[in-house]
């Protein structure tokens, strides 16, 4: 059953459709689950004319729907849960003469095993190639394998290089300036420590051998090399500690004038926002959950009232419907539009073979068949497909956290700076697909009065309380302190979502 409710400037006249921005086009109802999954799909060339001369040009791969790929007469191969590595057929020319997406999405293949075991070395080598041309999403999917240490030596300066690559910015900027005068710091201790134990050790070992003034004259070269080292030491220490912390920006907020829906703050524009707020409760097959639809009734009350979304509400959706709402978006959003997607209900995990897959569970789940199972990996193509510049998944669910596998990018460590003016600047012009949960392999627990989650009343409360514009990282941290006192046992998750378009952006909740 799916229940659709209008809230305040929302007007819903059909299966998640909407008055503004304009009507979205009906999804047949004979359209099928396969129709609506994520294929890596090779379509046609085209026939161009140059002069007299005719010609096709090479046939392109892209990532969309079975239906659409078939509409346009593309071919693809079926989508299959325990083996698809046949997708390198579809990228791997383009890759090989030299197209930059072609070569990330090659370098994510490998990386993430996809019908076989992952192959880091080669995913790193495949990155490099598009991360040189510019390629953001490559840049930033080779930082986190320097800063995981796979397939390339771990090195945490490096990947902070390559995601300084991809914000467009130098090392002396703000909010990279304390990570850099901190590695200075730690390498100028570690310089000092080598320096007084090689030259100490290189003294003793000559006093062994030679008369005792000899022995007395190579220590005191060691002292004056420690203390020169040390004297370096302080002078990094000295210019960390000058390094300005920056301050909070008082934020007026104020709707554009040309497009209402399009929120400003600070001078800087963010763009319209949206929500999908899923609440699965009334299961067929499994046990009922008491808190997701009054969850969704709340967050979606807050995201509309107090932070201008347009929500759309999918309560106890079954598979069709989820993915039907997922395709749908394309039909609204545009390339500067915010989209936060915020699923609660069953999850599970299944393994084939040596790999686990996740999946959101429908309310036509079967306990012991996955045939009905949403796969994250199609939530995660779906949000790929998606126009829009900031994408955020909140999820509310049992093993969550495997729509994405690798480490958030570096986080700046002055909770400060994650709310300043200068990292918004840094962080706006860029894409981003980020993914929080609730980070438990159970249903979260429920507060003792009423049908809301520890989780969801955390989120919520944290929404409540920010008074200007809040970054998602400084949200999850806000999320923290509020689970610290009310569930500690819980261990949320914060992470970029790989393969789906991310370029170390964030997302930014505009207070109204």
């Amino acid at each position: 059953m799916i229940v659709l409710r209008p809230m305040g400037l929302i007007c819903l006249t059909a299966l998640l459709s909407c008055a503004a921005p304009g009507p979205i086009p009906p999804i047949p109802e004979s359209a099928k689950v396969e129709d609506l999954y994520i294929v890596d799909c090779l379509l046609p060339g085209q026939v161009r004319q140059l002069g007299n001369t005719t010609y096709m040009t090479p046939r392109r791969p892209t990532r969309t729907t079975a239906s659409d790929c078939r509409i346009r007469g593309g071919e693809y191969v079926a989508y299959d849960r325990a083996d698809y590595k046949t997708a390198l057929r579809v990228w791997m020319p383009a890759a090989e003469g030299g197209d930059a997406d072609a070569q990330n999405s090659v370098g994510e293949i490998f990386e993430q095993g996809l019908g076989t075991q992952p192959n880091y070395e080669v995913a790193a080598l495949w990155y490099k190639r598009a991360a040189e041309q510019g390629h953001k999403g490559a840049q930033f999917n080779l930082g986190t394998l320097y800063e995981m240490g796979k397939g390339v030596p771990q090195d945490k300066v490096i990947a902070l290089n390559w995601y300084r690559k991809a914000w467009g910015v130098s090392d002396d900027e703000l909010v990279t300036r304390s990570d850099s005068e901190k590695a200075l710091v730690a390498q100028a201790q570690i310089a000092a420590d080598a320096r007084a134990r090689a030259a100490v050790a290189e003294a003793e070992a000559e006093a062994a051998k030679t008369a005792a003034d000899r022995a007395k004259e190579l220590v005191s070269k060691a002292q004056a090399e420690a203390l020169e080292a040390n004297t370096a030491l302080a002078q990094a220490q000295e210019q960390l500690a000058a390094a300005p912390v920056p301050e909070v920006p008082s934020v007026q907020v104020q709707l554009s004038n040309a497009e209402p829906d399009v929120l400003q703050a600070n001078g800087k524009t963010f763009g319209r926002y949206f929500a999908l707020v899923v609440g699965n409760g009334d299961y067929v097959h499994l046990n009922d959950l008491p808190t997701p639809l009054a969850d969704g009734d709340r967050l979606a009350e807050v995201l509309q009232g107090r932070y201008g979304f347009q929500v759309r509400r999918l309560q106890n959706g079954d598979n069709v419907a989820l993915l039907r709402a997922l395709n749908a978006l394309n039909d609204v959003l545009e390339d500067d539009d915010n989209l936060l997607i915020y699923y609660s209900g069953h999850g599970s995990r299944r393994s084939a073979g040596a790999f686990d897959n996740g999946y959101w569970l429908p309310v036509n789940a079967e306990r012991d068949q996955d045939t009905f199972w949403l796969p994250t990996e199609q939530v995660a193509g779906h949000l790929a497909r998606l126009k829009a510049k900031r994408i955020m998944v909140v999820a509310d669910s049992a093993f969550a956290g495997m729509l994405a596998d690798n480490p958030a990018f570096l986080l700046a460590t002055d909770p400060n700076q994650l709310r300043s003016d200068a990292y918004v600047n840094l962080r706006l012009p860029n894409r981003s697909r980020l993914l929080m949960t609730s980070g438990v392999d159970a249903p979260v627990p429920r507060l003792k009065a009423g049908f809301t989650s520890v989780f969801a009343d955390a989120l919520i409360g944290a929404l409540e309380k920010n008074q200007s514009v809040l970054t998602a990282p400084a949200l999850f941290l806000d999320l923290l302190d509020e689970l610290a006192v009310r569930q500690p046992e819980l261990d949320p998750e914060f992470k970029a979502i790989k393969r789906a378009g991310d370029e170390i952006g964030d997302f930014f909740f505009v207070a109204r």
